[in-house]
């Protein structure tokens, strides 16, 4: 063969396998398609009219040319974007779980309170759950376990006391034990462990840092009395930079109140000098926690901001306090809403590019805080499109991308090829939050679509649940 003739063939035999390649993907047929949506993907600042391909619960492709699915979803006129991740979810049952899905939620996690052991607590839910879960190991039930406190989610007696070198000793290797199996950092709910010294703390943020992980953080007072917000803000920001640990605090508009914007300037402050600190909101004006927790111990009126037993509202019935009432509640113990954040904080919070949005929600048997159903849809609805207080984009970078890096999940809170398809789509010009504290077990609206590793957990605005895609997600 002559060497023109030579060259002419190995071109045009590329030219043929490039055209065969190019039709393979084409006729490639994935699991599910969504077709002819707005995706917006913070992660890259993608925002433009895309198909996605799934495959094997993964994302296969991103593309601008048309795809064929054993499924397809035309969802033309809506919005496409990463499942929204929830860092701070109390309410980790089934019950939970549906009001999360219809939120937008793909993973909920119990990060502040955690659990302990941790192993069981994974295996309890793995093959059972609707979306994605996982937890720290906490400092809360570790110290209960040893003190032989007799409360459940929080400490009702025992567990609030003071701790002996040896006691101390216990619940650190409990945390330890934890993190090897899995757990997603520490969490501190230092405000219920009263008695919890400071070396007591410090020892678990030094122990955090040993593991190169995470410590999130209830703090220890709030409200601008001293010892406060300000005082236990630097008490863990301090903690942090004699450790080296990396700190996430919680709820930072009910602890902060209306020094807030004040926290929030130290926490940017701290991470212009170098350290690892990221905090959160919920868009409400009323916090919820146990009535017969350590958070009302004499002077929490004050430590609240002035609050009065009326700003007091009892989850089971709607009913608001009185002293009488709060001293037959405080006996028996049960949720109560605390409504003492002022609507211009929970603004502050919202348009505040570094603040992640987390709910704090539990809800059971349909009783609890509209937090539990309604988060990302009321962040969505009320203060990105009525109120216009942030962008979309930054509205979902806050429930996508930027818990998922604190995380340190790569393949969450994308919309990119290889990450977990998880997906969340939803009508901007209808999608709201319908949950009150009235009433709180009421879905949101506007949010058709909702998949979960791949699998449809929410179809044409309807639950799925003929199967459970949900997996634990794990150090």
């Amino acid at each position: 063969m002559f060497p023109i003739v030579q060259l002419v063939y190995h071109v045009q035999m590329r030219l043929l396998l490039a055209l065969f390649a190019l039709s393979g993907l084409s006729a490639q047929q994935y699991d599910l398609v969504i077709a002819n949506g707005r995706v917006m993907d913070p992660a890259s600042g993608l925002d433009a009219a895309r198909n996605i391909g799934i495959k094997d619960g993964k994302i296969a492709v991103v593309s601008t040319g048309s795809l064929s699915g054993k499924t397809v979803l035309d969802v033309k006129g809506l919005v496409v974007a990463p499942g929204f991740i929830d860092l701070h979810s109390h309410g980790q049952t089934p019950e939970s779980y549906r009001f999360k899905a219809r939120d937008g939620v793909t993973t909920a996690l119990e990060m502040e309170v955690g659990v302990s052991p941790v192993r069981p607590w994974y295996a309890e839910r793995e093959g059972h759950a609707l979306i994605n879960f996982g937890a720290t190991v906490g400092h809360i039930p570790t110290r209960m376990a040893v003190l032989h406190d007799t409360g459940t989610l929080l400490p009702r007696d025992k567990g609030t006391g003071p701790t002996t070198p040896a006691q101390r000793r216990q619940v650190i290797e409990l945390l330890e034990q934890g993190l090897g199996e899995g757990a997603l950092g520490i969490g501190l709910g230092i405000a219920y462990v009263t008695d919890a010294t400071r070396a007591e703390i410090f020892e678990v943020f030094q122990l955090v840092s040993r593991h190169k992980q995470t410590a999130y953080v209830h703090m220890r007072s709030s409200g601008p009395v001293e010892p406060g917000a300000i005082d236990s803000l630097q008490e863990v920001l301090a903690d942090t930079a004699g450790s080296g640990a990396s700190l996430h605090i919680v709820h930072i508009t009910s602890t902060c109140l209306n020094e807030t914007s004040l926290c929030l300037d130290m926490i940017e402050g701290s991470r212009k000098r170098g350290l690892d600190v990221t905090t959160e909101a919920y868009p409400y004006t009323a916090g919820m926690t146990d009535i017969s927790s350590a958070i009302f111990a004499e002077g929490w009126q004050q430590r609240m901001g002035g609050v009065t037993y009326g700003d007091l509202q009892w989850a089971l019935t709607g009913a608001r306090l009185t002293a009488e009432t709060f001293a037959q509640y405080r006996k028996t113990g049960g949720m109560v809403a605390i409504h003492s954040i002022p609507e211009s904080v929970v603004r502050t919070a919202m348009s505040n590019p570094t603040v992640m949005v987390a709910s704090d929600g539990i809800i059971e048997e349909g009783k609890g805080h509209p937090r539990a159903a309604g988060t990302c849809a009321r962040v969505l609805g009320r203060y990105v499109r009525e109120q216009k207080v942030m962008t979309l984009m930054d509205a979902l970078r806050k429930m996508t991308v930027m818990p998922a890096d604190r995380l340190g999940l790569s393949a969450k809170g994308r919309i990119a090829v290889g990450a977990d398809a998880d997906i969340t789509v939803f009508d901007l010009a209808h999608i709201i939050d319908k949950a009150t504290f009235e009433k709180p077990a009421q879905y949101s609206e506007g949010i058709p679509y909702v998949l979960v590793n791949g699998r449809l957990v929410v179809n044409a605005g309807k639950l799925d649940e003929t199967s459970f895609p949900g997996r634990g997600v794990r150090r």
